[in-house]
């Protein structure tokens, strides 16, 4: 079943908590952002400020130029997934090494621009595949829905990867992407931005479950 997971993306401290303290009342599973103002635009939080309530699923989104730095503060977390990107400086297969070592899992996203061929070699060395169809370090976006056919490459190479999507999810277009074969769906804007984020969560969950 396709999981509806709300994402943290914040410039400063205290919008990290206002998000964080908002969507911990209902979400099952969380995505977090982290930006370096180089790789992405937008300079978020720092990763030794990332935190999360007990016990519940955080998956961290690294959204930098080289992730190596920052991995040992992750890790201590113990997050349920640290997502790398393909395109970022970096030996990945040592990263990955070092993240699975410590029983966290591996994930890689995609830019828009980035071919699923970039990390085939890889492929059986990743737990979850981030397609990524927005702005980076920004709510919103476009969900550009071409970019659901990398899936079926994705999946030739390695059935069992789980898939996300991040960018421009909506309750217009949610049901084509679960349809398509996004197992979770990162969704910023349409919650935090919503004069309701507990309604809004509730029917985009509603939607992805009639899919089925």
């Amino acid at each position: 079943m396709a999981v509806i997971c709300p994402t943290i993306t914040a410039t400063s401290n205290t919008l990290y908590k206002h998000q964080m303290n908002e969507v911990a009342r209902f979400a099952e599973r969380i995505h977090i952002d982290l930006a370096d103002g180089v790789f992405a635009p937008t300079k978020l939080v720092d990763p030794k400020d990332a935190w999360w309530p007990v016990g519940m699923t955080a998956d961290v989104h690294l959204m930098y130029e080289t992730a190596r730095p920052f991995l040992s503060d992750l890790i201590e977390l113990n997050p349920h997934m640290i997502i790398l990107h393909a395109e970022s400086v970096g030996n990945f297969y040592e990263l990955a090494k070092e993240i699975r070592s410590h029983g966290v899992k591996v994930g890689v996203a995609l830019l828009a621009d980035t071919p699923v061929s970039k990390i085939l070699p890889a492929i059986d060395d990743i737990d979850h595949v981030l397609i990524f169809s927005g702005d980076l370090g920004y709510f919103g976006g476009h969900a550009n829905l071409t970019h659901l056919q990398k899936i079926s490459e994705i999946k030739r190479h390695n059935a069992s990867v789980e898939i996300g999507w991040d960018g421009g999810i909506n309750e217009k277009n949610i049901r084509k992407l679960v349809l398509g074969g996004v197992d979770v769906l990162n969704v910023g804007g349409a919650i935090h931005l919503s004069k309701s984020p507990l309604k809004a969560y509730n029917e985009l969950k509603a939607l992805a479950e009639r899919t089925l």
